[in-house]
């Protein structure tokens, strides 16, 4: 029978057949390493989404919406290629969402954000 060894440190694994590492340790860190590429780019898009939510929701809103122009949302960080959805209305109007916080694009620069109920 051939020894088997940890798939991480690749010390010797005592205990179930199936077993494929050492500890929980090493468990996890093989892991981390097989999804670090990945994860890093879900934890930075993650990031980005959760400071437009931010931004977006520093605004104080009066019966669910305000109006603020985009120099207003650049100068706070607002990146507007991070979104979650796009809502259009039957009559052509394109909210563009960061989870249930939204912004409409007016005349002039300027955006009504609005809260999803």
């Amino acid at each position: 029978m051939e020894e088997r060894k940890c798939l991480e440190c690749g010390d010797k694994l005592v205990g179930r057949a199936d077993k494929k590492f050492c500890s929980d340790h090493c468990r996890n860190a093989h892991n981390n390493r097989l999804n670090k590429d990945s994860k890093n780019l879900m934890r930075n898009i993650n990031n980005k989404l959760r400071k437009n939510y931010r931004i977006l929701n520093s605004f104080p809103l009066k019966d669910g919406k305000t109006t603020t122009t985009k120099m207003r949302l650049m100068d706070r960080g607002f990146d507007f290629e991070y979104i979650t959805n796009i809502y259009t209305t039957k009559k052509g109007s394109t909210y563009y969402f960061v989870y249930d916080l939204g912004y409409l694009p007016l005349d002039n620069d300027y955006f009504m954000i609005v809260k999803r109920e």
